[in-house]
């Protein structure tokens, strides 16, 4: 038996592989110490023997030897970065590659190749509540606390999360406390709450706003917790001066009644949680809208003490330690920021180079994509652990930018559908068959051990930048301790800080939370009780303002279009949607639209039903139920047609794409 996580969700269940790829959950990780697993979990051992891996490298769709392939797209990159210069080639990467694989990739980008163009599809997940929490305490790091610490809260509220779906260990978490859950479909957590408050789509950050008018309006704020712990609530106060119940009731369509009622449970509660999810974070105002919730959180009192907190329900295996260490336009290793002259200094120094030779700040992860093939944009990507023509909003035209390319280059295990398109195909190694750390929700650092021998003729990411580099005039190193090593020296110092972390420290004490400045030191697995990482130790309340959506309805697209995941499906469904269970339990897309709606479009269950935006089109069956609002449909983003629709306005502190809400056209398929 082999002792390792899942390859899944930032949850990062333990489990164990014995015989014959058997999966069985491990007692010991607090995520899923109850032995919980999900179908994506207990499955997982089939995405090994897949019938579909790719085995050999590709070059033009033809197998090749792999010094063939490295020596095609060295020279390339090569005669491109000569031609177009460093920022000629651009580097994506993705929020479930390893610690080690993030560290690297970003070191690859700024050193071997001199490019600022490197993002990653973690900029689409939680990059807007890691701005607003940035602002407000100083620091990011997803929950900061425990996941062990929920079951003792009296209330929790989940804006925009449905974890019973995209990761439902989590709700074993959730069975002590009231949930107040916020979000415009009675999801599956929906119905398990205590409260459900159903806005319509795009306006949580009016709700929260509302929120905090009526904590202030019935004298529910800790008066004595904002005057010792934070600043800037007078301004807040004021600005909130027009939210009134009533307006915001005429904005959301949620009754001032329950907003009281939810406001009053949490002010009453002995500990509580505020948690945000992509719902009300993927959106082109979603710092705004988490910054909102943040606010109320502090005026409650609940942020930095035992029991009571603000957190952020991270969604992919690594995105909290995938920003972290350097795959991030505008970061350095240790969550470090490029145009910082020290930090610039400080991680030259350990890679051996001058600091004048890094490259500043970058394009973030959509700009990248939509000037790929543009005058003045990048001729070449490499792309890891990511399939932007599925997941990318506005995705027909992010595959028209990619097929504009000289050269695109991903590493893949199966032909996915951006990987149809690329010059060359590396077939590289899955979860179970390389080591590696992942940083979870929670910012407890956790190790992946091999369980079992990739097949003949995979290699590893690290395999595939360490080929290219060397042929390009650099050495890497492949060994995932080693680098391990080298990513704690350059994290070393900064807010987060891995330097006393250890594989052995991880295996022996189930995973050890950043920030850990010394090998004897302790982790920190709730880094605000004493102070926030501001420069006076004080959270800071962040005054914003609700706007609408970037797109509203009109005659033409009358009703909100809203995306999300299925029980049974992760992500684009790369890997997912090649497991015979998950394909059996969750076959196709849908549309889900409401009863009065579907009467209204003369729409049956089954019907094919046809959804179009300003952006494009897609087609799927329809799903009736009185679960959603009347005004909006959902489709899951799990296969092409639903992120042909969204929008890519982005949120202008995060650059998150408006993913959670635009207008759409909805008929019956002729």
């Amino acid at each position: 038996m082999t002792r390792t996580h899942c390859p899944y969700c930032a949850l990062q269940c333990g489990m164990e592989i014995g015989p014959g790829l058997a999966i069985s959950p491990r007692t010991d990780i607090p995520a899923n110490a109850s032995g919980a697993l999900c179908q994506k979990g207990w499955t997982a051992g089939e995405l090994l023997t897949n019938g579909e891996r790719l085995t050999a490298p590709l070059l033009h769709g033809e197998p090749v030897e792999w010094d063939v392939a490295l020596d095609y797209v060295a020279e390339r990159l090569a005669a491109i970065r000569a031609e177009h210069g460093p920022d000629g080639v651009a580097v994506f990467g993705g929020g479930g590659l390893t610690n080690e694989k993030a560290y690297t990739l970003g070191k690859f980008a700024r050193v071997a190749l001199g490019t600022s163009q490197i993002d990653y599809n973690g900029r689409f997940c939680m990059s807007s509540a890691a701005a607003a929490s940035i602002k407000a305490f100083g620091m990011d790091r997803g929950m900061p606390f425990p996941i062990t610490d929920l079951p003792e809260a009296d209330v929790v509220l989940l804006a925009g999360g449905n974890v019973a779906e995209t990761m439902p260990p989590f709700v074993r978490h959730l069975s002590g406390p009231r949930v107040i859950v916020i979000d415009p479909r009675r999801t599956q957590t929906a119905k398990l709450a205590w409260l459900h408050l159903q806005p319509t789509p795009g306006t949580d950050l009016a709700l929260a706003l509302g929120m905090l008018h009526l904590a202030i309006a019935d004298e529910l704020v800790d008066e004595a917790y904002v005057a010792a712990r934070t600043t800037g609530f007078e301004e807040v106060r004021t600005s909130l001066a027009s939210w009134w119940p009533e307006r915001v009731e005429r904005i959301t369509g949620v009754p001032v009644y329950r907003m009281r009622q939810a406001v009053r449970a949490l002010a009453a509660a002995g500990n509580a949680y505020i948690l945000t999810g992509r719902g009300a974070e993927q959106h082109a105002k979603g710092t705004d809208t988490v910054s909102a919730f943040i606010n109320l959180a502090l005026a409650l009192g609940l942020p930095g003490r035992h029991g009571s907190g603000y957190g952020c329900v991270t969604g992919q295996g690594n995105g909290q330690g995938g920003r972290e260490h350097g795959q991030k336009a505008d970061q350095l290793p240790g969550y470090r920021k490029i145009d910082d002259p020290a930090a610039r200094e400080h991680v030259a120094g350990v890679w051996g180079v001058p600091a004048d030779s890094l490259p500043g700040p970058g394009r973030s992860a959509y700009e990248l994509l939509d000037a790929l093939g543009t005058p003045g944009g990048p001729r070449a990507l490499l792309l890891f652990g990511s399939n932007p023509v599925i997941s990318a909003p506005a995705a027909e035209h992010v595959a028209e930018r990619i097929a504009s390319l000289d050269l695109l280059v991903t590493c893949d295990f199966v032909m996915s559908e951006t990987a149809a398109l690329a010059d060359v195909v590396f077939p590289v190694t899955q979860w179970a068959e390389e080591s590696g750390t992942m940083t979870n929700l929670e910012g407890r650092v956790l190790l992946r051990s091999q369980a079992v021998a990739p097949p003949e003729g995979v290699r590893s990411d690290l395999d595939v930048i360490a080929g290219l580099a060397e042929r390009l005039g650099h050495r890497f190193e492949t060994e995932p301790v080693k680098i391990f090593d080298e990513l704690r020296r350059a994290s070393k110092g900064g807010l987060a800080d891995y330097s006393g972390i250890t594989y052995e420290r991880i295996a022996a004490e189930k995973g050890v939370f950043w920030p850990c400045p010394e090998p004897g030191h302790p982790g920190t697995p709730r880094p605000f009780l004493d102070s926030f990482a501001t420069p006076d130790g004080r959270a800071r309340f962040v005054p914003v303002q609700h706007r609408p959506a970037a797109e509203e309805t009109d005659e033409d697209y009358p009703v909100y279009l809203s995306t999300g995941r299925v029980l049974a499906h992760y992500q684009s469904g790369a890997q997912t949607r090649r497991i015979a269970s998950l394909v059996q339990a969750a076959p196709e897309p849908f549309v889900e639209l409401h009863p009065d709606l579907a009467e209204e479009l003369d729409i049956s269950p089954g019907d094919i039903v046809r959804v179009s935006s300003r952006r494009g089109e897609g087609k799927a069956v329809a799903r009736i139920s009185d679960a959603i609002r009347r005004d909006t449909v959902f489709m899951p983003f799990h296969w092409e047609g639903a992120n042909r629709l969204t929008n890519p306005a982005l949120d202008p502190t995060s650059r998150m794409p408006e993913f959670k809400v635009c207008a759409v056209r909805v008929e019956r398929d002729s």
